[in-house]
């Protein structure tokens, strides 16, 4: 059915019903009768096609009808391959939900965006539980801060019924930039990291200038437990 509507698609020789036509090819466009621009395509034994019908007047071109469908369906079939698609992704919380399941799914948010997906986060709120409305509300502003580096926030918490959404979509590849408050988290991590390989290193440094004394080691020892007192 789909091969039949792409050869419908266009009308060529005796199809073309129009008087002129601008033919066009690698020497240019020229305007000349139908009948002429048909006679051309039999001696060269191709086709008069017309590609663009809504042209005044229409556009034609001398080619290969058959080569020319392929030609098509194989552009249409890149295009579709090219063509990323973009799924909406569901996050399921309740009102009270715990500390381990939210880190859970927040990972899971985390690679649906990076993978170019939308994202769409709710509460659900079960019986009595709309009392929690509140609640429900601020933990899926905490996910959209959460989320900050990777997507950007189209629909801010709306309670629908039962159920509080929350809509993210993903930030373009390559753009994705630290918030403040992760890149002081990391710095801290690397400050504390730094001092660690430091205080190591002084160790061994003593350690070596204590080894060859004799009584050294226990030296050493008085000297850290001092250093502890202070």
């Amino acid at each position: 059915m789909k091969n039949d509507t792409m050869k419908f698609r266009y009308r060529i020789n005796e199809q073309i019903r129009v008087r002129e036509i601008r033919l066009v090819g690698e020497g240019g466009a020229t305007v000349l009768p139908t009948r002429q621009a048909i006679n051309m395509a039999r001696e060269q034994g191709v086709d008069l096609v017309e590609i663009s019908p809504n042209a005044q007047p229409p556009v034609c071109r001398l080619i290969d009808y058959q080569k020319f469908l392929y030609q098509q369906k194989k552009h249409q079939k890149e295009l579709k391959t090219k063509q990323v698609k973009v799924e909406i992704k569901e996050i399921r919380f309740g009102p009270q939900t715990d500390e381990h399941d939210y880190q859970f799914k927040l990972k899971h948010a985390e690679e649906f965006l990076e993978e170019g997906n939308r994202v769409r986060a709710y509460v659900f709120f079960r019986g009595r539980s709309i009392l929690f409305k509140e609640q429900g509300e601020v933990l899926l502003l905490r996910f959209a801060n959460d989320l900050e580096d990777y997507g950007k926030v189209q629909q801010m918490p709306k309670l629908e019924g039962k159920k509080m959404f929350l809509y993210l979509a993903p930030k373009k590849v390559g753009i994705i930039k630290k918030s403040q408050q992760k890149r002081d988290r990391e710095n801290a991590e690397a400050a504390v990291k730094a001092a660690a390989a430091a205080a190591k290193k002084e160790t061994a440094e003593k350690k070596g200038l204590f080894a060859n004394v004799k009584g050294g080691e226990e030296a050493l020892k008085k000297l850290e437990e001092d250093h502890k007192e202070e």
